[in-house]
């Protein structure tokens, strides 16, 4: 009798996870993100087949998996007590995401927006921070990561950072804001050359570099509004 092939010893491209990280979650059959959860199956199938196998039991309907007890769940071979709360918790989790509405992203595709958004950030501060802002191509936030933390008068950023984060979200559009404790919205000459490298690095990338904006609580400066960039 020969060994019972486990999905280790499947051809990588074949594994649920290593296909999950190449192609994403939707290129998985359901079987298959029921398989990553529980991890493994029994000696005598792997966790994919133990997850067709139940799934076929209830009609490959997800909803009908969910209303299973733990009890019902723990009669499959391979399925213990803490598999089968994996499995209830995901169907779940998924029956609360349909539930809700999707998270609206700012709209930030002005100055004013950009310093109301980063305001309630950076208001309090007494160390200057830098912030980048990540958008897609309808000026809608994707997310915005905080770049550098530093001094009272200047804060040490690299561009390389910046960009990274840029190509890693997929953004079409960059902004930029760093906070002025002392209340100057005047920019300073470190400000300048750090502004033209971004927007050279933006050029290069094919990426909208939309504008840099300095904080200060209760005002601020636009690199775009006052034609700077």
């Amino acid at each position: 009798m020969t060994d019972k092939l486990t999905i280790a010893r499947w051809s990588e491209e074949d594994r649920p996870r290593e296909k999950l990280e190449r192609l994403g979650a939707q290129a998985l059959s359901d079987a298959e993100l029921l398989a990553i959860l529980i991890g493994s199956g029994s000696t005598k199938e792997d966790a994919v087949s133990l997850m067709k196998r139940i799934l076929i039991d209830c009609h490959n309907n997800l909803n009908t998996l969910g209303k299973m007890s733990i009890r019902q769940l723990m009669e499959y071979n391979g399925v213990g007590e803490a598999k089968a709360i994996t499995i209830l918790a995901a169907c779940e989790l998924g029956k609360r995401r349909q539930a809700e509405q999707a998270e609206e992203r700012p709209d930030l595709g002005t100055a004013t927006r950009l310093y109301n958004h980063m305001h309630a950030v950076m208001q309090d501060l007494d160390v200057e921070e830098f912030w980048a802002l990540y958008l897609n191509q309808n000026h809608r936030l994707i997310k915005k990561v905080r770049i550098a933390h530093g001094g009272i008068t200047e804060v040490s950023v690299d561009v390389r950072i910046i960009m990274r984060e840029a190509v890693l979200s997929n953004a079409t559009i960059l902004a930029v804001c760093h906070n002025h404790p002392s209340g100057n919205i005047s920019p300073s000459r470190q400000d300048d050359n750090l502004t033209q490298a971004i927007r050279r690095a933006c050029d290069v990338m094919r990426i909208h570099f939309m504008d840099h904006v300095i904080v200060t609580d209760g005002n601020y400066f636009s690199y775009h509004e006052s034609g700077r960039i």
